[in-house]
């Protein structure tokens, strides 16, 4: 594997899976812009951490925060897309505001940052895409029609955007975990079962993502799915 510091912006850094690849890639020695909605949160200064300020439910704005942030991180070349929403429930119950919002963050903000980002990054020696997708991409179940319709965009979306990136040296692979033991599910009616075995850790998706990194340029990862070794769902009482 490859060692070579890299310049990485995570979004979704002040929390759960994000947080865990911001803190992992910086022990790795990577510099990292970590994206959220409240700078805040970061209360810490840390050597290579940069933390950066960003709404992504204001479409608008994609675009001049996407170029002031290339102008003062001219070495940008890596993007972890992390940032995501849960919501889960019949069809009915999502008022239409809330089905585009949910498709907002979950899918078309990180399409249109994406297309914000890849002409600097096609002309890298090498850069990396990194979506962290979800077990709803695979299959979709109940009260769950929103949220993997938004998984399954953006499974669907990688897997053009790498036919697209085939020519240069721009690499996508997307990250589909189980159940990961996070805030996530702080306000879903649900969660994993209480058993080590029954969820995914966030440092298991922030490996993944370094295995990622760290591959031979010259070869490129799909897809990786990641599930606890024992899928548990407990369910919350009122």
């Amino acid at each position: 594997m490859q060692r070579v510091n890299r310049t990485v912006l995570v979004t979704g850094a002040s929390s759960g899976i994000g947080r865990a690849i911001a803190k992992q890639l910086l022990h790795l020695g990577h510099q990292v812009i970590g994206v959220s909605r409240q700078a805040s949160k970061f209360s810490q200064t840390v050597a290579g951490f940069h933390p950066w300020q960003w709404d992504f439910s204001d479409l608008a704005a994609i675009p001049q925060q996407a170029q002031a942030l290339q102008a003062q991180f001219p070495d940008l070349d890596t993007v972890i897309f992390s940032a995501g929403k849960g919501q889960f429930g019949s069809l009915e119950e999502f008022s239409y505001q809330q089905m585009a919002d949910l498709l907002t963050v979950n899918f078309t903000s990180q399409a249109m940052l994406t297309r914000a980002l890849l002409p600097a990054l096609k002309r890298k020696p090498h850069s990396d895409l990194i979506y962290i997708g979800s077990e709803a991409a695979l299959k979709g179940s109940r009260k769950g029609a929103m949220y993997c319709a938004s998984k399954f965009a953006l499974r669907g979306f990688t897997q053009a955007l790498r036919e697209e990136c085939a020519s240069s040296q721009v690499r996508v692979c997307l990250i589909n975990p189980g159940m990961v033991k996070t805030e996530f599910f702080d306000r879903l009616t649900f969660a994993p079962g209480d058993d080590a075995s029954n969820y995914l850790i966030a440092d298991d998706v922030a490996d993944a993502v370094a295995y990622v990194l760290a591959s031979r340029p010259q070869m490129l990862i799909d897809e990786i799915n990641l599930n606890p070794l024992n899928k548990v769902v407990k369910f919350k009482k009122n």
